[in-house]
């Protein structure tokens, strides 16, 4: 998910009420021609090894398509199964909002009250409601609940025993955190009011009510191949990382189906909840701008409903636009340190505005090639170290033992911050949980840069202690 987002007060605005005025806004609806020109071009400069993407209008799908390749070399289209992630959330907010209409679950009413198996040992969480659940206000926080036992779960019944041992990281209500566990929470509520198992219930319950037969919770019904990984710039198949998924991410959907979804979503065709409903999952608390499964970002000068996702070998992103009525969606079957779906979809916005998007792509190749570059340099500064250790060794004899300790500090930094890499990039993901499987997939190029480096830096200092403690070397002196 795209954070933090913007513009919650404009959103309120726009969407308040039972239901909300889609489409009051005059629309340039671009033709399915200017789509697919604007999506071969980005393909081209973003080198994507395949995506699929829908644009909707109202009441109708505009054009729905696919472009590139998957890893088994089939040719990628607009019924192609992508792993949409994080989009996910959505979706299962909506399913518990069926509950909501029938009368079966209240929002404010604290979780425990339809899933006693909520317990942790924290008495706070008794009192966590399943809106604060879904705006991600509960207090749960990959920080303070065991991230590695709920992904070695195989059922949502296991995923929850499984947070037994954690704590809230703060008071029920009192800030926002995105954090996978108040989906999948959600996603075991679903499971215990509805009586079947999640999918089943999400087949019925959204799927179905919306005509995506192409859609489905897992793998099991609906199986897309393996993605890919971007490595120095060259694309790399890999199957997806294992771990559980369920109401935060396990979704696998087509752009066609998506297109009836975000059609859905903006009050037009089949519906999945009333329209009470359906504006309580866009409507944000106050103060905050993530509604129920929905992001608020502003684009163009205006809020848009967004929420993106990626794993580890697929990325998507989805909008709806209350001024206009349109709905995007952009899916790849691929994932990198640079994400490429959010520029396509602002690239598709300013297409439905009338203006002239501007051509995603780069960002990933130039920063791969500036990691590879000074994994380069890390390589040929380590061997330049080794074979210059001799001559290091002899102008450091007889100098004090902390001037060496010193010099020997810089040249093991490296090694010391690839010891600590899934800590560091935890905290600049503001505490979410990574684990070292994760850092080989898509941050593999930072990753062999660093190892590289810590490899170059170890090589190093090795062979400068062998010359420098061998026997006719004068010692650095010890007090």
């Amino acid at each position: 998910m795209r954070k933090p987002f913007l513009a919650a007060l404009a959103l309120t605005l726009t969407v308040a009420g039972a239901a909300p005025a889609w489409g009051e806004r005059p629309a340039a609806v671009p033709t399915p021609a200017v789509i697919d020109a604007y999506l071969r071009e980005a393909l081209d400069s973003t080198g994507l090894p395949g995506l699929s993407a829908v644009v909707t209008h109202g009441d109708r799908i505009v054009h729905g398509t696919g472009l590139g390749r998957d890893a088994s070399g089939r040719s990628v289209t607009a019924d192609t199964p992508m792993r949409v992630a994080s989009v996910s959330k959505s979706f299962t907010a909506a399913a518990i909002m069926t509950l909501v209409d029938e009368g079966r679950v209240a929002l404010d009413q604290p979780v425990a009250t339809y899933l006693p198996e909520f317990r942790m040992a924290d008495p706070r969480a008794g009192r966590v409601t399943v809106r604060q659940l879904l705006n991600q206000t509960s207090g749960l926080s990959d920080r303070s609940v065991d991230i590695g036992a709920t992904q070695r779960a195989t059922s949502l019944a296991g995923y929850l025993a499984a947070l037994r041992h954690g704590r809230l990281a703060g008071e029920p209500g009192a800030r926002w955190e995105y954090c996978n566990v108040n989906y999948d929470v959600a996603a075991r509520l679903v499971e215990v009011v509805d009586g079947r198992d999640f999918a089943d219930a999400m087949r019925d319950r959204v799927f179905g009510r919306l005509g995506m037969d192409a859609s489905a919770v897992g793998d099991r019904v609906v199986r897309p191949s393996d993605g890919f990984v971007s490595v120095f710039g060259a694309w790399l198949s890999r199957a997806e990382l294992p771990g559980f998924r369920g109401g935060a991410g396990g979704i696998v959907t087509s752009a066609s189906d998506m297109g009836r979804w975000l059609i859905s979503q903006t009050g037009h065709g089949p519906q999945v909840v009333t329209p009470g409903s359906l504006a309580a999952l866009h409507q944000p608390p106050p103060g905050g701008d993530y509604a129920l499964g929905w992001g608020v970002e502003t684009v163009a000068g205006r809020p848009l409903l967004v929420h993106s996702g990626n794993l580890f070998t697929y990325t998507a992103v989805q909008a709806v636009d209350p001024a206009t009525g349109f709905g995007f969606a952009v899916m790849t079957n691929s994932a990198s340190l640079h994400d490429d779906t959010y520029q396509i979809l602002l690239g598709l916005v300013a297409l439905a505005d009338g203006r002239q998007p501007t051509t995603p792509g780069g960002g990933r190749q130039t920063t791969e090639w500036i990691l590879a570059a000074i994994a380069l340099v890390a390589l040929a500064l380590g061997l330049l170290g080794v074979r210059r250790s001799g001559h290091w060794a002899r102008r450091r004899a007889g100098r004090a033992w902390w001037w060496t300790v010193l010099r020997m500090a810089g040249v093991l930094m490296p090694a010391a911050v690839l010891a600590t890499y899934p800590q560091w990039v935890s905290l600049l993901m503001n505490g979410r949980a990574v684990t070292w499987a994760q850092l080989t997939y898509f941050p593999a190029p930072l990753t062999i840069t660093l190892a590289v480096a810590a490899a170059a830096g170890l090589a190093t200092a090795t062979a400068r202690l062998i010359r420098l403690f061998r026997p006719g070397h004068d010692r650095p002196t010890v007090p």
